[in-house]
């Protein structure tokens, strides 16, 4: 074990502890694989009848995968060290989505990108009142991944589209409401949650769960509704630019600052995930973009200004979404032929 995951068994619960607080529990890909064994062998183990997942510290849960690792191989040109990575975290997030046991997830604090993919797939989703959830990608020029394109996607209306292209944060109440939790209570009762689930199963989340503080966005479905039903990237511009609302002066801003070609792809990624019939179609479609995204797409600038440079001016290869054309989203998204997606590798037998 690397020491950046806990693990140990308690009273008949598997329980798991990421453990980088100062790096807001982001996975490493030895933390993905550690995961992977553990949950396999548990999978398997009679004498295991749930799981509880969290994060160390009160800020986050996990804030997503090591990306500063990725920048770091794919600068170097080692690109075959992020498709191994995303190849066995999409791995992981089936084998957490298809778990044949309660799988708790403790979903306190921060909660994003590769986090998202540890817990919101799991069978019991807890938000709290510090719980941040958010899919960020198209902020650093990735795609929301790790199975939340298959989230986003079954979120009522046009709110994936919405959540996709803006990178919008959500509190526990809207976090629930778009799917990606499905209980909430205050984070002083997590403690008393994991004991009550170990004499009482997980009747104890329903017996402790309580009516969140209401959302944000009520007030705006109707207009994120209409506004991101347009039939393409810059449509949905226009309209927000047309609006006087400052829900869509927010939005409009939120879309511009972002890379342009990965906010169309988002775009075309939740879209096409509303066509796939279950979450590994989506696992799959994601990987075809993750397997190109350290050589053609603005991933690594994207890192270098948000998290390595720290300048916050990235440099993307688009200035507006109207100049993305079309052949280059198809091409993002292409088979990859014997590079394709193996949910059924070794790790999850």
């Amino acid at each position: 074990m690397t020491g950046d995951l806990r693990t140990w068994r308690e009273r008949g619960l598997g329980r798991l502890v990421l453990d980088r607080p100062w790096a807001l529990n982001a996975l490493t890909h030895a933390m993905i694989g550690e995961l992977l064994e553990v949950l396999v062998a548990w999978r398997d183990d009679d004498g295991v009848t749930g799981v509880v997942i969290e994060g160390s510290g009160d800020k986050a849960f996990s804030a997503g995968g090591d990306i500063q690792g990725l920048w770091q191989h794919g600068k170097r040109g080692d690109h075959a060290f992020g498709r191994a990575f995303w190849r066995d975290e999409y791995r992981l997030d089936r084998v957490v989505a298809r778990y044949p046991k309660p799988f708790v997830a403790l979903m306190d604090g921060i909660v994003m990108g590769g986090g998202v993919g540890v817990s919101a797939h799991g069978s019991h989703r807890i938000v709290t009142e510090r719980s941040v959830v958010a899919m960020p990608e198209v902020s650093i020029g990735f795609l929301p991944d790790v199975g939340g394109t298959w989230i986003l996607s079954r979120a009522p209306g046009r709110l994936g589209e919405y959540l996709a292209m803006t990178a919008t944060r959500l509190g526990p109440a809207d976090a629930i409401d778009a799917g990606f939790a499905d209980r909430f209570m205050p984070s002083g009762a997590l403690r008393e949650t994991v004991r009550r689930l170990e004499t009482h199963g997980t009747s104890a989340v329903d017996c402790l769960a309580r009516t969140p503080p209401a959302g944000v966005l009520g007030p705006n479905l109707d207009e994120i509704n209409e506004t991101f039903s347009e039939p393409d990237g810059p449509a949905i511009v226009a309209r927000l630019e047309r609006s006087s609302s400052p829900w869509a002066r927010e939005a409009v801003g939120a879309i511009r600052r972002h890379s342009p070609l990965s906010v169309t792809c988002a775009l075309e990624a939740v879209r096409a995930a509303r066509r796939l019939a279950d979450l590994e179609s989506c696992l799959a479609m994601e990987f075809r973009f993750a397997w190109r995204a350290t050589q053609q797409t603005d991933f690594l600038e994207g890192i270098r200004a948000a998290i390595i440079d720290r300048d916050r001016r990235p440099r993307w290869r688009h200035a507006r979404l109207e100049e993305v054309s079309p052949a280059e989203v198809a091409a993002l998204f292409a088979h990859l032929g014997d590079e394709e997606l193996d949910l059924e590798g070794d790790a999850t037998r």
